[in-house]
């Protein structure tokens, strides 16, 4: 674990700058093309959990200089590993589900890579070289279900409310023909109850053992760190 908290400092202002960047880049704020329909999906929310924590922790350890130099920087890390796992998740199942289905030039731009990979990543980053071992209990791995849940809950009653998060045709391609679009009432096409019916009941709780998986996996490694340490 790293204890210099200048180290500490800088790693997560600039992990704090560069999430949030990426969320102005994918909303279009420097395009002139901003709006607010891309924080209704799954990515956005999980990243604006990212800059929160990174931001909350940040002032954090800046606090803690007062107390000198080195010294413990890995507070909270049942919220650091639920962040960990949540965007983990934004990032493998972007690349295993939905990637195939955006355009190419997307794919490899600095928006998409900062939502769907680099700011994940930093969080994951975070909680191997900063959070404590050992601090995890095992209902902890739990937790990691409730920003997932909270989402499927918000999208679900946001379609039923008439929100349409994008039109396809009636082959399922984007289409700009009006004639030919049907709004789609769910963000990710594995929640589109309409089409697949109880199947997205499956497609929820695999995914929810995913993250599961994943969560057990930190506890895992943490169990076993505390072993080596006696």
């Amino acid at each position: 674990m790293v204890t210099n908290k200048r180290v500490a400092l800088v790693f997560r202002l600039c992990s704090m700058v560069f999430a949030l960047l990426g969320i102005l880049k994918q909303s279009g704020v420097f395009t002139g093309e901003f709006g607010f329909g891309g924080f209704m999906y799954y990515t956005l929310q999980s990243n604006l959990l990212a800059v929160v924590f990174f931001a909350f922790l940040s002032v954090r350890t800046w606090k803690s200089l007062r107390d000198g130099l080195r010294g413990s920087v890995g507070w909270h890390s049942r919220l650091g590993m639920v962040c960990a796992v949540d965007l983990l998740v934004t990032m493998i199942i972007f690349w295993t589900l939905l990637a195939r289905v955006v355009p190419r030039g997307y794919l490899w731009s600095f928006e998409n890579l900062a939502v769907h990979t680099i700011t994940p990543l930093l969080c994951l980053l975070d909680y191997v070289f900063f959070s404590e071992p050992r601090r995890l209990k095992y209902r902890d791995v739990y937790y990691v279900c409730i920003f997932p849940l909270s989402y499927v809950v918000f999208s679900t009653i946001a379609g039923l409310m008439g929100y349409v998060y994008y039109f396809t045709s009636e082959f399922g391609d984007v289409s700009s023909s009006a004639a030919l679009s049907v709004p789609v009432k769910v963000p990710y096409f594995f929640l589109d109850y309409e089409r697949l019916g109880i199947l997205v009941v499956a497609f929820i709780a695999g995914t929810l053992v995913f993250f599961l998986l994943l969560s057990h996996i930190i506890f895992f490694i943490d169990q076993k760190l505390r072993k080596l340490s006696h």
